[in-house]
């Protein structure tokens, strides 16, 4: 019989609890060495250890630099035409061909290589080398594959005060680089402890940001030049805008005025597709859409008030809290509002009223995400208080499509840049959500909890394989998506299209059905009010009533005594008549 007993502690007896936490290494002691004990030190040749097993690992990872393979294609450009010859003028090259056919070199050379072509064409037929060999296997594959997604790399704000990380932003080149704005968006919040830099992180190093940029209010959005990758622009809490370029240090290398500057936190910025790449343009809460360029920083180039009523009244204006804008539609970008309106705009309209064209209205709070379908620009996305709406161009009453509403609140949201039929959200309560609307509609193809506190920014690399979520309290996270997220898919593009027709086509036969009730119900209220007009109209007065009753009494009277005589005048007659016979 073994006899156990139990030995039974007070939580209260075991001392101080243990917290441990990341920092620097401190030296306790320093041990010099000794030069008089190395003679008792004794060298043993050969030197002989039995080991009988190996020291154990809770869990162990490598990581290794990844190979991508990429294809890339070659574009032909017709050459090698003489200079007086024009190659677009269709008359010049026919005349030209004519010439040169008529050389007997050139006859010669056709016929020796007219044999080399015909082997190479009979080769060709004999074994086609465009022939995929497994490709019903691979497409088994990649059905049976399950949507995830994985934690690559975690970035946190290295400051003692974290703040959230506000922006996101992929260098153009390679996106081995990740820019990342930090502030503070609650108000009045700001310590003085916290620090204002944001900074570049290496995707590979998490342990120390590449470079720190260093503005003079914090960064709330921070933006690569796609055509410039050394160059950065970023809108401050304060409303200054600023730039900076890489190759000269952290500070700054030109800002805003402020009296020139927006009023309130500028919340997006975007670069425009122009020749000197130079130009960009801002949108803050303040009511203002102002455009730069950052060879003239001092004054804005030009500059929109959002007034829906379209007489330019700053105090009316409506608060732009995100930017839409397409490279393919260079007079065309939408904004998106704290109110929950979306305001389409066109920059070269002659006059500032017709700048403003339409608005759509769908959000109960801010919209925080807006932006284009890559494959589709009549169709956007709008991210705001518990739902993801995908709205068309040509509906301006409500959105085509629509997710369920969520239990927790969507801070952010964006399109795959390879799949036309995917899209991301993130929300307060951490939560990642992938969406194919192709898969199934109401609900989320992946849904992933990335963190503990509330998500408030994300951004996509341009391949579509890496995702950035920034955090409330500085932490930004990598994720890898699975192949099948980031992969076009057979047909995809067909049934997007069919799928966005199909219920664009619904909500413009349900937008004519409330058109035609509209309608109806004011036909109706028309009706009823002119019979209340001719009501009061028909009312009189007590006197009026009371001459007019006198008035037909009257009338009786007189009516009654006219037949009684003539009743009378007949009965005479007819005594007379009886009297004669």
């Amino acid at each position: 019989m073994e006899i156990v007993y139990v030995y039974v502690k007070k939580r209260s007896e075991f001392g101080r609890q243990c917290n441990f936490s990341d920092r620097p290494a401190e030296l306790h002691v320093d041990i010099l060495p000794d030069p008089s004990l190395a003679a008792n030190f004794i060298d043993r040749d050969p030197c002989d250890v039995p080991i009988q097993c190996t020291q154990e690992m809770s869990e162990h990872e490598v990581n290794t630099e990844r190979f991508e393979y990429e294809t890339r294609g070659i574009n032909h450009m017709e050459g090698g035409w003489p200079k007086d010859v024009n190659p677009q003028e269709m008359e010049q090259t026919i005349r030209y061909r004519k010439k040169v056919e008529k050389d007997e070199n050139y006859v010669n050379t056709i016929l020796q290589l007219g044999s080399h072509m015909e082997h190479c064409i009979r080769q060709n037929n004999a074994i086609d080398i465009y022939q995929e060999y497994f490709e019903e296997e691979e497409g088994v594959e990649e059905t049976e594959e399950q949507p995830s997604a994985k934690t690559i790399n975690v970035f946190r704000d290295p400051n003692e005060v974290k703040r959230t990380a506000t922006s996101l932003s992929w260098h153009p080149d390679g996106s081995q680089k990740l820019a990342v704005a930090y502030s503070s968006l609650e108000f009045q919040k700001v310590s003085k402890d916290m620090s204002y830099d944001s900074y570049i992180w290496d995707i590979e190093v998490s342990n120390k940001p590449e470079m720190t940029l260093k503005p003079v209010s914090p960064l709330v959005c921070l933006e690569y030049n796609p055509k410039d990758s050394h160059i950065l622009v970023g809108g401050s809490y304060n409303g200054q805008i600023a730039y900076w370029d890489t190759r000269k240090g952290s500070q700054p290398v030109e800002m805003s005025t402020i009296e020139h500057s927006h009023r309130d936190p500028v919340y997006k910025v975007i670069w425009l597709q122009s020749k000197t790449g130079t130009d960009f343009f801002s949108a803050s809460t303040d009511g203002q859409v102002l455009w730069w360029d950052i060879r003239k920083m001092s004054e804005p180039t030009e500059r929109l008030v959002l007034d829906p009523s379209k007489k330019g009244k700053l105090d009316q204006a409506l608060g732009a809290i995100s930017l839409e804008f397409e490279t393919t539609m260079p007079t065309k970008f939408m904004v998106g509002t704290e109110q929950g309106m979306v305001v389409s705009c066109n920059r070269k309209a002659k006059t500032p009223a017709e700048k403003i064209v339409c608005t759509y209205s769908g959000h109960h709070g801010p919209i925080y995400s807006l932006q284009r379908n890559p494959f589709f620009p009549k169709n956007f996305l709008t991210v705001g208080d518990w739902t993801a709406r995908i709205w068309s161009e040509d509906i301006r009453e409500s959105s085509i499509m629509w997710t369920k509403y969520q239990t927790a609140y969507l801070s952010d949201g964006c399109w795959s840049p390879v799949r036309p039929s995917v899209f991301f959200t993130v929300k307060m309560d951490g939560t990642l959500d992938v969406w194919d609307f192709l898969f199934k509609q109401n609900d989320p193809t992946l849904s992933i909890k990335v963190c503990d506190e509330a998500l408030y920014s994300m951004r996509v690399q341009d391949n579509g394989r890496f995702l950035g979520c920034g955090s409330e309290l500085g932490t930004t996270t990598l994720l890898e998506i699975s192949s099948g997220l980031c992969t076009l898919q057979r047909n995809e593009k067909a049934l997007a299209t069919a799928m966005f027709e199909r219920e664009t086509k619904r909500e413009k036969i349900l937008e004519a059905r409330h058109r035609e009730l509209r309608l109806k119900e004011r036909s109706r209220s028309e009706q009823s009010k002119e019979d209340e007009t001719k009501e009061t109209e028909g009312e009189e007065s007590a006197e009026e009533l009371v001459a007019r009753a006198e008035r037909e009494f009257y009338e009786m009277v007189e009516a009654e005594m006219k037949k009684r005589e003539k009743d009378e005048k007949i009965e005479i007659d007819q005594v007379r008549n009886g009297d004669k016979k």
